[in-house]
């Protein structure tokens, strides 16, 4: 008890010290004086306040405008919101503030960026899917969506009266926005279009069953899903007639995809560096498993759970063993909203009668593993459930800039978690912490060779199951399709999670060598956590007082 007493002194401390230090480092010899720390931050505010408003589409009828003309007029709007944020001068502020300057920057690269390269509404059908069925375990949907979007899992049925009527009223809103999208949808990308079919039809089984479960009991619900889903099917119709038209390349190019990493996602790293980094942790995946599997050929191996009692038993059980770990080994501080969170994604058995999905292969032979990546759910609870650092940060990051953070802290998880003792009875076990890891990584590669047009979305799938061992990511499965598809649409993604955990490992070396004998796991999880869903560049710079790699992103070399 007094060694963790002591080490959260030293750890409070030394953070505010670092951050003290790291403004004067950072600021120069004689720059400290030259504003009063936390001067303009309030125009800051003020300035990210109206950007949120501004970046939303117009809407017409209550339909989101995404014509040529009213794109073309947001895009020129954005000269005026950078040039606001230009005249700010945060070179006085504490860090904390200059992080969120920084973050202000990042989205209205986004913005633009999205109107110079990706252009979702000019070339990406799936960009114009509005219904999704489940929630996502990130802080937003993945990827680029039309504005507004309905998360249809939020909506119990049987609905009040005044529920349903907002749900027919958004479901009207589905017809004009695909009419709207055949006029939009004038760009050539083929392997965006033909993965866009796909992601409309699963819109079409969503709303078909929507319309079975409201039935009689909710006829006027019933009768908009049922519209919504002849429009869906219509607009998969012409899809399909116009594809043998649309031949050009989806990828973006090595060069866009460096920029898109350094300047929105404030990853420090090229295209070509990602590639190095994503093949070493592939390689030493494969390898580590072998030697796993070496040291195990005498065990018997992880048989997946069978029925619905083991499921809720050992899923149950995972939970419980999961959370008195975090707590025992002083690995975070311990909320008692975290584990009600993971409890209440524990699912339930569905039988199958040949080979699952690849994440539900993992999950059912060993439940507890996926408990360590579900540090998804405690992100998201935290969001709710506490103050967030400022009120930049008190809505998640717009282009899923938090993807490195999110992404790659639940990734690292599972690693770290085994490294600190999680597995340590459970040998066969540890062999899926490197199918994972392969798995990650042989996507994030199959990713920037198919941005680079290296290789096709049909390829990178292939790609990827056959570098993903055991055969359980399968070529005709719909993960590695679905993944693929995301990463092509949302540039950065794919390899988020292992660039992400490669930059929590490396944090968390530097914060180790910092503090020395100061330094505790809960000590640096619960000051990673406090900094919110940020790219790890800036917790780093947070954290640390180093600002070298903002430095290296920012234009002109100096991170304001």
């Amino acid at each position: 008890m007094s060694g963790r007493r002591g080490v959260g002194r030293g750890r409070a401390a030394g953070r505010a010290g670092l951050i003290a230090l790291g403004g004067v480092l950072a600021l120069g010899p004689g720059r400290a004086s030259a504003q009063p720390p936390g001067a303009g931050y309030e125009d800051l505010v003020r300035l990210f306040d109206d950007w949120r408003v501004f970046q939303r589409p117009v809407l017409v009828d209550g339909v989101p405008d995404y014509t040529a003309e009213a794109m073309a007029a947001r895009h020129a709007g954005l000269v005026d919101y950078r040039r606001r944020l230009a005249a700010i001068d945060p070179r006085g502020w504490r860090i904390p503030e200059r992080v969120d300057y920084q973050l202000v920057r990042a989205e209205m690269n986004g913005l633009d960026f999205d109107h110079r390269v990706l252009r979702p509404w000019a070339r990406n059908p799936a960009f114009y899917v509005m219904v999704f069925p489940s929630p996502t375990d990130v802080p937003a949907r993945e990827g680029p969506h039309v504005d507004g979007v309905i998360e249809l899992w939020s909506y119990e049925l049987p609905l009040t009266p005044d529920r349903s009527a907002e749900l027919v009223e958004r479901l009207g809103t589905i017809p004009p926005l695909l009419d709207q999208a055949r006029q939009n949808l004038t760009e050539d990308a083929r392997d965006l279009w033909i993965a866009g079919i796909g992601s409309m039809r699963e819109q079409s089984a969503t709303l078909a069953d929507l319309a079975d479960r409201a039935g009689e009991s909710d006829a006027p619900l019933a009768a908009a899903a049922r519209r919504a889903r002849e429009t869906t099917n219509a607009f998969i119709a012409w899809l399909e007639r116009e594809a043998p038209t649309r031949n050009g390349p989806s990828g973006i190019g090595a060069g866009h995809y460096t920029w898109v990493l350094q300047n929105v996602h404030l990853v420090p790293y090229t295209w070509e560096e990602e590639v190095a980094m994503v093949r070493r942790e592939l390689v030493r995946a494969h390898a580590t498993l072998r030697l796993e599997e070496h040291r195990n050929r005498d065990l018997p191996p992880l048989d997946p759970i069978g029925d619905s009692a083991e499921y809720d038993r050992r899923f149950g059980a995972a939970v419980d063993e999961y959370m008195a770990f975090l707590e025992e080994e002083e690995v975070v501080s311990i909320r008692p909203y975290l584990e009600l969170a993971l409890r209440a994604r524990i699912g339930r058995f569905v039988p199958a009668d040949g080979p699952r999905e690849f994440f539900a292969e993992i999950d059912y032979r060993e439940p507890l593993l996926m408990r360590a990546h579900g540090y998804h759910w405690f992100d998201l609870a935290r969001m709710d459930e506490e103050p967030q650092p400022s009120p930049i940060r008190r809505e998640p990051l717009l282009y899923n800039i938090f993807d490195g953070r999110a992404e790659g802290l639940a990734t690292g998880m599972e690693e770290m978690m085994m490294h600190a003792g999680l597995l340590d009875d459970r040998p066969r076990a540890r062999e899926l912490v490197y199918v994972l890891l392969a798995q990650r990584a042989a996507r994030a590669l199959a990713a920037l060779r198919m941005h680079a047009g290296e290789l096709s979305l049909d390829e990178a799938v292939a790609f990827t199951s056959e570098w993903t061992p055991r055969g359980w990511l399968r070529e005709d499965g719909e993960t590695g399709r679905w993944e693929q598809h995301l990463y092509l649409q949302q540039p950065g993604y794919g390899t988020s999670y292992v660039v992400g955990k490669i930059e929590i490992e490396k944090l968390l070396a530097e914060r180790a060598r910092q503090l020395g004998a100061d330094f505790t796991l809960r000590g640096f999880m619960d000051e990673v956590d406090e900094a919110g869903l940020i790219p790890v560049s800036l917790i780093r710079w947070e954290l640390t007082g180093e600002a070298d790699e903002v430095e290296r992103m920012t234009s002109g070399g100096s991170p304001r």
